[in-house]
């Protein structure tokens, strides 16, 4: 699995001052996306356990609020594998941050047992998941008023207590 970037002083995408992990490889592709070269599955660098590394000593500071996970797209299956292993790591290490998810499935629709992106580890990786921002980027739907949004048919859901 790739990464795109790490942001160590993130505050555009959750509540706080965050770290946040873009990963690499996604299937959507929605018009104005603002990400667009992290579609590519190979773009960025490999992630390794220096990087794991690198984000939980990031966390570390008590005035980060949280991590927050995007892409690219974190639900593709090729990265699940990872993104889970990295996100109970978070939750052990720091049960205090929230976690945050951004994604272009759906909760309700392409999450769940026989949803398109279910696979073993899914419901693990949201078990550990505070706030899944979910839905594709709609240009036509583009606010720039939204809080943690991009479009108004981006949802955002709270699936456990921050």
């Amino acid at each position: 699995m790739n990464y795109a970037n790490i942001k160590k002083y993130d505050i555009a995408d959750g509540p706080g001052v965050r770290v946040s992990l873009f990963v690499s490889g996604c299937r959507h592709h929605c018009k104005g996306c603002f990400n667009a070269e992290t579609w590519d599955f190979n773009y960025g660098q490999p992630y390794t356990a220096e990087t794991e590394a690198e984000i939980i000593d990031a966390l570390k500071s008590s005035y980060i609020a949280g991590f927050t996970l995007l892409g690219g797209e974190p639900f593709e299956p090729e990265n699940q594998v990872e993104m889970v292993k990295l996100l109970k790591k978070i939750r052990e290490t720091y049960p205090e941050k929230s976690i945050w998810c951004y994604t272009g499935y759906l909760y309700d629709v392409d999450l769940i047992p026989s949803g398109k992106v279910f696979t073993e580890v899914t419901q693990e990786m949201l078990s550990y998941i505070d706030t899944l921002v979910d839905g594709e980027f709609i240009e036509e739907e583009k606010d720039l008023s939204l809080k943690f949004r991009g479009s108004r048919n981006q949802r955002i859901i709270h699936l456990h207590e921050e």
